[in-house]
């Protein structure tokens, strides 16, 4: 006999515990299914281990440059296994979160093994049949592996194997210029290994703002990274213990090779047809509300493509929980969905670039770029390199941003705020705190006057005249 149960959560990563954890607490009756570990990817594989491997490579270069502030120390000797321990520290320190005990805690059923539906209002796991008023898709994604001769037998590493190293590879080629590959490329740079990127473009980094890309680039270059553009891997060999990698038409030898280019929807075992859930090349289909094409199924997170990023798998955890638990109103908005790459300097982005605004609104479209040269805690920090680009209309209406530089990710939150609630551009010239590196953005905010008044003939005649005025009343007093 089957279970009933108002909602049936199948995926514990972000999108699927943000769900479970929000349904148990208006007491809904709620059970989780998971084939593995909760946490998903994010815990384990991505954003957690990924930080805290990029923090441990950031000391040692800061370590290794401090000559250039009169600070002398010897050689940085590395332990690369103490770097991927403080990463499994970090881990084992935010899992608890996401334990099965916490979820349990807080009334949610846990069942963990690989389940598949076998009608459209009935999934079943080890045996036990599972029914409910709605059903949540959120089994995330896996590494896409492309398809080169001889890369499988001569083996590879994935984002799932990376962060469990004990021993640094001298030599690491890297498949893919995307963030996942650029962030560990350059951790791994800095921790000792040589590294070559190959990227099937010719810039890295291809989907963001091209002159934030190249900043970045740049630096790449500046501390040794390799890089591949417009090159694709194309065969791989073992020759004498060494990987051979053939791409664009050169062959490299390195020990390891890291596969960084794209995400897979885990799919494959639900059995989706049977439940009339309809997946495309991204991944499942859904409309606005984020309802699969049978309307008691919804789907949030990596498995439906999109935005492949944990905040926003929250953000669609609780679209599909207003929508699943009471009524199917609420549709997802992606008008505002910030993001950052956290390379050295970091990049990040909101909204639309200059290209697609252009396109988009023709010539009412003002670029406002301030170069963190000009910001004097950019200067007190030497980490001048970079810039913000905030792209507006005429009327101060926030299109879009770029910032590239010193915490960059932290800093796109006061525009994402403004572009949440529609505020022009000029409340972002308020008061700051000097000196803050903030001050990229207030000091952008205020370029759209200067740009306005710089095309404005009829103004500076007029405040000519007008100060003219002022000092011939002035003389005659």
């Amino acid at each position: 006999m089957a279970v009933e149960y108002d909602i049936v959560v199948i995926g514990g990563g972000s999108g699927g515990l943000v769900v479970a954890a929000a349904a148990a607490q208006l007491k809904a009756k709620v059970v989780l299914v998971e084939r593995d570990r909760l946490g998903g990817d994010c815990l384990w594989f991505g954003c957690v281990p990924s930080k805290s491997l990029i923090h441990a490579s950031r000391i040692a270069y800061q370590v290794k440059n401090a000559s250039r502030f009169g600070i002398h120390t010897q050689p940085a000797e590395i332990e690369f296994a103490k770097a991927t321990g403080h990463v499994q520290q970090v881990i084992a320190n935010i899992q608890p979160h996401d334990s099965p005990e916490r979820f349990r805690g807080l009334g949610v059923e846990v069942i963990f093994g690989e389940g598949k539906f076998i009608d459209g209002k009935t999934f079943e796991v080890d045996g036990k049949q599972l029914r409910a008023r709605a059903f949540v898709i959120a089994t995330g994604s896996r590494p896409a592996i492309p398809s080169v001769e001889g890369l499988k037998p001569g083996g590879f590493l994935t984002n799932e194997q990376v962060f469990s190293l004990q021993e640094r590879p001298n030599s690491l080629a890297v498949i893919g210029a995307g963030p996942i590959g650029c962030e560990l490329s350059q951790a791994f740079s800095r921790l000792g290994s040589d590294v070559t990127i190959i990227s099937s473009k010719n810039q890295i980094l291809p989907k963001e703002d091209s002159e934030a890309a190249q900043v970045v680039q740049e630096q790449f270059e500046s501390e040794g990274i390799k890089i591949l553009g417009e090159a694709r891997a194309e065969k791989v060999e073992v020759v004498d213990g060494k990987k051979q990698l053939t791409a664009g038409g050169k062959t490299i030898t390195v020990d390891e090779i890291l596969v960084a280019g794209g995400r897979l929807p885990n799919v494959e075992s639900l059995n989706l047809e049977a439940a009339g859930v309809e997946v495309g090349k991204p991944g499942i289909i859904v409309n606005q509300k984020l309802q699969t094409t049978n309307p008691k199924i919804y789907a949030c997170g990596d498995v439906i493509g999109g935005y492949q990023f944990t905040h926003v798998a929250g953000y669609e955890a609780v679209v599909v929980l207003t929508n699943a638990l009471f009524f199917p109103i609420s549709k997802a908005n992606y008008r505002v969905i910030p993001w950052a790459t956290f390379t050295d300097p970091e990049l990040a982005r909101v909204g639309l670039t200059q290209k697609q605004a252009q396109e988009r609104y023709g010539n009412d479209v003002y670029v406002l770029k301030q170069p963190f040269s000009d910001v004097d805690r950019a200067q007190a920090e030497a980490a001048t390199d970079g810039f913000g680009k905030i792209i507006t209309k005429g009327n101060g209406q926030i299109l879009g941003a770029h910032l590239v530089g010193l915490a960059a990710g932290e800093l796109i939150h006061e525009i994402v705020l403004a572009m949440s609630n529609k505020l022009p551009v000029s409340a972002l010239t308020g008061i700051h705190v000097y000196p803050t590196l903030s001050e990229v953005n207030s000091k952008a905010g205020l370029l759209l006057k200067k740009q306005k008044y710089a095309k404005s003939v009829w103004q500076q005649n007029l405040l000519e005249k007008f100060f003219n005025w002022r000092r011939s009343v002035s003389d005659k007093e």
